[in-house]
């Protein structure tokens, strides 16, 4: 005899996944404001002076990094959402803590728009990714995500190399 709990799994998961037709696109849009804000964190605690700081000659400057998560944020989003790409005024990544933090939370605004215009039944259409490549939806769902993850590893790099705690290094309140 199968106990209980055996039984009963099949029912809860079928309980489980008729309570969300997205799982995939759900959890994106639930990754999207913690990582929004531990990016927008980092941001705010790197002093201005420091934008300019690389790590290695190798490296990008932290404003470099900024800008590549803005642009990757707005082009990514665009293909998730099937929206036209933001042309907003061209940003170098000498235009200072301001100009490209506004620039950051704007690239986040636009991603929640394009995130909540696309589900699950969309993930296997085929977009145009970096480079020309061709790839599905979902790819570039999953990429968006795996980047948010990269480029606040690499900004709380930069700033414990600067003698700063990142944010989610930060004792709790």
């Amino acid at each position: 005899m199968k106990p209980m709990f055996c039984l009963l799994l099949p029912l809860v998961a079928t309980v489980v996944l008729a309570q969300d037709k997205n799982p995939v696109t759900s959890v994106v849009k639930e990754i999207m404001p913690r990582q929004q804000r531990n990016l927008v964190a980092a941001v705010e605690a790197m002093p201005a002076d420091k934008f300019g700081y690389k790590p290695t000659e190798q490296q990008m400057t932290f404003g470099r990094l900024l800008l590549h998560i803005i642009e990757s944020n707005n082009y990514l989003c665009s293909k998730i959402g099937d929206l036209p790409e933001v042309k907003a005024a061209p940003l170098k990544e000498s235009d200072g803590k301001e100009k490209l933090a506004a620039a950051l939370k704007a690239s986040f605004e636009f991603c929640t728009a394009a995130l909540n215009k696309v589900d699950d039944s969309k993930l296997g259409d085929e977009v145009e990714l970096f480079g020309g490549r061709k790839g599905s939806r979902a790819f570039a769902l999953i990429a968006l995500s795996n980047d948010w993850a990269d480029h606040y590893s690499s900004a709380a790099i930069y700033l414990r190399l600067n003698g700063l705690l990142p944010p989610t290094a930060q004792p709790k309140k």
